[in-house]
């Protein structure tokens, strides 16, 4: 049995070992992979010779032939390549190419499968010179199997994106951009990566430079969604990663999204099976603190959002649950009333939400003025209708446990009343203690309200051993094991003190063997945070030391404050000016240790406020900055 593997540089195998030197020869070699591909394995002499000897004398080229076959009868088994009168014919079952495998796998769309066969271009480096024929016929193979491998690594490539891995997604694009330089499916593939990661100036230089490419080699321009993905990832809020750090310490604090990527890629899927049936559908991701509620929504946020989708978001803190209507009001502020299709709603209901948030757009307000505002929730619920018109629309309440009252008892209405419009409700939640309206909207799922609710659990010890692997990829496999086990202990497989652990080990923090935490009969938030092990607090305390001076000083008056903070107020705790304010604020949210919306800054993670405020302020510092925030 002969194999030969193509997907790549040429490889044989004859019998499970090492092919003759012979069979190696180039036109040999080309032979059999002509009489390979050929209809039956079947071709006249005369054809071959004009294919692979056209250059020389009749006699001489007939020999020549009749040399190959030999040596290709040799590698052989008995009676598989024959010549029946002016018929060379091979018996292609004796040959096993890997193309065969490799389009099965494509037909099933087993992508991963079929995306690992592929090693590089086809036949990469093989060549015949002289044998111009030939060539033209291996040029037109290359093409075909080039664009079958590229769309196989696009697939495979869009699988990992969707499950959070967009470092194995960015490798898979630049193999298809290896194999075809103009693929706008790769550059769509990377620049979504790249967006996703944060990185919004990397992302639309990449469409720029390609843009460039296409227009002086081919005369063309890119496809209409790649320039309409630049355009999205163009409106992407953006901020800057620190430049006083190395690369790989600024993102230490944003690891590969590990552990919830069946999670992310169910979200994503029912965001996208509401948009193409033009449903609403509700998504609730809920779980302990530190269990990467927010990380996954922000991630869900973000790939929708690049997809086409407008986004209102708030983040409820607990002064919300006593103002009537914060929800809605926030989710307007939040998006809403930037989205485009809000300009088209019933001006009644564009008039509401101005009158009651305050928004300042000339446009609107001219829009709807003279109108008389409808009535909470109605007129919400119209404005989001005729934004979902135009586009899918996503409603992001994080923190969901503080809403307030009115908006609580509006949600079910609101699913019901924008039916047969493209909305999703998104709610990362804790969950506890039970809220009788929220559980009435979770019990409703699956049955007359399309979604899912997610329970996100802490991370096992597969989980943390991927996590130590993606953070610290020099250790050898002892190491990973040893701190895999150490990390679970301590963290209790909560992602947030994971992540911690990990970068305070990344600089120098011991951490030994102890008991499981948090104590028997105890939840985790049972146990903030003054319960927490001290390797946590410590690992914490190292990443705060690892920031600017400028960005500890912020952070420290953020914790002392009530959520959201206003810029202003951070402005008249730290006497930052605007640039300098701006470029610490950056920094914090590329750690995410901060993340921002429309009423001001508030921590990603609240057990993380918690300790900065106990361990690195004294309460003569808390009321100073309150006094000074005041003033």
């Amino acid at each position: 049995m002969i194999e030969v593997r193509t997907l790549g540089p040429v490889e044989l195998i004859v019998d499970g070992g090492e092919p003759q030197r012979e069979l190696l020869w180039r036109k040999n070699l080309a032979l059999l992979l002509y009489l390979s591909r050929s209809k039956g394995g079947r071709r006249s002499r005369e054809h071959l010779v004009g294919m692979l000897w056209g250059d020389r004398p009749d006699a001489t080229a007939r020999h020549s032939l009749n040399e190959a076959l030999r040596v290709l009868r040799r590698a052989c088994e008995d009676g598989a390549l024959e010549s029946i009168g002016d018929q060379v014919v091979l018996d292609v079952e004796s040959v096993r190419l890997d193309l065969d495998e490799f389009e099965r796998r494509v037909d099933a769309h087993e992508w991963d499968a079929a995306a690992a066969m592929v090693r590089g271009s086809w036949m990469e480096g093989f060549a015949v010179s002289g044998c111009n024929e030939f060539e033209d016929w291996l040029a037109a193979e290359r093409s075909h199997w080039n664009r079958i491998a590229a769309k196989a690594l696009l697939h495979q490539g869009a699988v990992r994106l969707s499950r959070g891995d967009e470092i194995a997604a960015t490798e898979l694009a630049r193999r298809v951009l290896a194999l075809d330089p103009f693929s706008d499916g790769a550059i769509r593939l990377l620049m979504e990566s790249a967006a996703i990661r944060g990185e919004r100036a990397s992302a639309l230089g990449m469409y720029e430079e390609f843009s460039a490419r296409l227009g002086e080699e081919l005369g063309i321009e890119p496809e209409t969604e790649t320039a309409a993905l630049a355009e999205r990832v163009q409106r992407e809020r953006s901020f800057r990663a620190p430049e006083q750090l190395p690369r790989e310490e600024a993102w230490s604090r944003r690891p590969p999204l590990v552990g919830r990527e069946r999670e992310l890629e169910t979200a994503i899927g029912i965001i996208r099976s509401g948009a193409s049936e033009r449903q609403p559908a509700v998504i609730v991701l809920h779980g302990e603190s530190g269990s990467g509620k927010t990380r996954l929504a922000d991630e869900v946020v973000t790939r929708a959002r690049l997809e086409g989708a407008a986004i209102a978001r708030i983040r409820s803190v607990p002064s919300d649950a006593e103002a009537e209507w914060s929800a809605l009001l926030g989710l307007a502020k939040g998006g809403l009333l930037e989205a485009e299709g809000a300009a088209v709603a019933d001006p009644r209901g564009v008039a509401a939400l101005l009158e009651r948030t305050g928004w300042q757009d000339p446009a609107l307000r001219d829009y709807a003025r003279g109108a008389a505002p409808m009535a909470l929730p109605g007129a919400f619920t119209e404005v989001a209708r005729a934004v979902a018109e135009l586009r899918p629309l996503v409603l992001w309440i994080d923190e969901a446990d503080y809403l307030d009252a009115s908006s609580l008892r509006a949600l079910p209405g609101l699913v019901r009343d924008l039916a047969g419009t493209p909305v999703t409700l998104l709610m990362s939640m804790r969950g506890y203690p039970a809220k009788p309206a929220i559980d009435e909207l979770h019990g409703r799922i699956g049955h007359d309200i399309a979604g899912v609710s997610i329970p996100l659990a802490p991370l096992d010890m597969s989980r943390v051993h991927e996590l130590v692997e993606a953070m610290m990829p020099d250790l050898d496999p002892t190491e990973v094991e040893r701190l895999a086990r150490r990390i679970l202990s301590d963290s209790a497989g909560l992602p947030l003190f994971a992540v911690d652990l990990l970068n305070g080990v990344r600089l120098g923090l011991e951490i030994e063997e102890r008991q499981s935490w948090p104590e028997p009969f105890k939840t985790m938030d049972q146990a903030y945070p003054g319960d927490l092990p001290d390797t946590v607090t410590a690992a914490i305390r190292i990443g705060f030391r690892r920031l600017s001076e400028p960005a500890q000083e912020i952070l420290a008056a953020a914790a002392a404050l009530e959520s959201p903070v206003a810029p202003g107020a951070l402005h008249r705790v730290t006497g930052f000016e605007d640039d300098e304010l701006s470029d610490a604020l950056d920094e914090l949210e590329w750690h995410r240790w901060l993340s921002a919306d429309v009423r001001g800054y508030s921590f990603v993670a609240r057990i993380v406020r918690d300790v900065i405020a106990r361990d690195m302020l004294t309460p003569g510092q808390r009321i100073r900055i309150r006094e000074a925030a005041g003033g």
